[in-house]
């Protein structure tokens, strides 16, 4: 385990701890943000990174929004996060998850994983047999300590939110266009059908597209489209970094609420989102139903119930985001960082 000296890299923001791990076994980078609340959890990413550089980024970013997720989720829990730099269809080994589940054990308690991007509830089950911080792993239930159906109840949730404050309406006849639909773009997609929404879906995923067909009133049409389609909310679900300049020139929906992580490509996306009159809902606050269900995971259940009220709390903070935004005519995601830092910094403290 070696720590290096990042303190002059663009996204780092006093993070606590960096560390990289390169032998044979696994090349990884776990990265700790905060804990001012409690032990930072994060999930555990393999994606085949085309530079180690691309990773570092990864890592910095998503950490740091581990940590205003979970602030504005109300949880007692830092933000943190891993990456593994593979390809999760060649790269994913025994022998890899078990190094990564001693990289992990050497932080002693700073960091704990759960799954993510190109890791499974059973790749987390196995890195835990070299380390006891892990989290998402509870096979006693109908999900199998998967986050991804409380991810996407979540994101629902804040669409639903987004809906109601934007066009005074509720999801009955709202057209939805999902980037991608993984677990939770699938679960995501289930569930707004069932409100009575009109769902469009692509995926580049040939089984992930023949899932998501097979729900009733979903329609599959191709990537290209799917970034254009008039429609009255877009949710990228994908990987981050969708919303560009270019495309913010296709962009044809009055909302963007999604449950993919950073998707703003650079900051001043958001101020450009606001001057298109477009309602952007932070991504870290609308995607956090999966943490919130590995934080009741962790504590050793998983009341239904409980899990649900708690991410039904989703819809009142963003709530506060979008009239707070509307008064001060300021982006969604300036306002919620604000209101995430008075929460782990402090009310007389601000992040750098």
């Amino acid at each position: 385990m070696i720590q290096f000296e990042i303190e002059n890299h663009p996204d780092f923001d006093q993070h606590e701890t960096v560390v990289f791990s390169n032998d044979e076994a696994l090349t990884a980078i776990i990265a700790v943000h905060n804990s001012n609340l409690g032990p930072a959890v994060g999930g555990c990413r393999l994606f085949p990174y085309a530079t180690t550089e691309d990773a570092l980024k990864d890592v910095l970013r998503l950490s740091k929004g581990m940590t205003y997720k979970s602030a504005l989720a109300g949880l007692p829990l830092g933000g943190g996060k891993s990456v593994i730099i593979g390809d999760p269809h060649k790269d994913k080994t025994r022998e890899l998850l078990l190094a990564m589940g001693e990289f992990v054990d050497g932080l002693n308690g700073r960091y704990i994983t759960a799954e993510d991007s190109g890791t499974t509830v059973e790749d987390i089950a196995t890195i835990g047999e070299r380390t006891r911080f892990v989290s998402g792993v509870m096979a006693s239930d109908e999900f199998g300590g998967d986050p991804s159906p409380y991810t996407a109840y979540g994101v629902m949730v804040g669409i639903r939110e987004a809906v109601k404050h934007r066009c005074q309406s509720d999801l009955a006849g709202i057209r939805v266009a999902i980037q991608g639909v993984g677990n939770v773009g699938r679960y995501l997609a289930e569930l707004l059908v069932d409100a009575g929404a009109s769902v469009k879906v692509a995926d580049v995923n040939a089984a992930n597209l023949a899932r998501a067909s097979a729900i009733p009133g979903v329609e599959v049409i191709s990537i290209d489209e799917i970034l254009c389609a008039e429609v009255d909310v877009f949710a990228p679900c994908a990987m981050g970094g969708v919303i560009t300049h270019e495309m913010l020139g296709r962009i044809r929906a009055g909302i963007v609420a999604g449950a993919a992580n950073n998707q703003l490509a650079t900051s001043e996306m958001a101020g450009a989102l606001l001057d298109l009159g477009i309602l952007y809902a932070p991504d870290y606050v609308i995607n956090a139903g999966g943490i919130i269900d590995v934080y009741y995971q962790q504590q050793g259940g998983r009341p239904q119930q409980v899990v649900e009220a708690h991410i039904e709390k989703i819809g009142t903070t963003l709530h506060s985001i979008f009239v707070a935004s509307d008064e001060q005519r300021r982006p969604t995601c300036l306002i919620a960082d604000e209101m995430a830092e008075e929460i782990f910094l402090g009310p007389d403290r601000k992040a750098a």
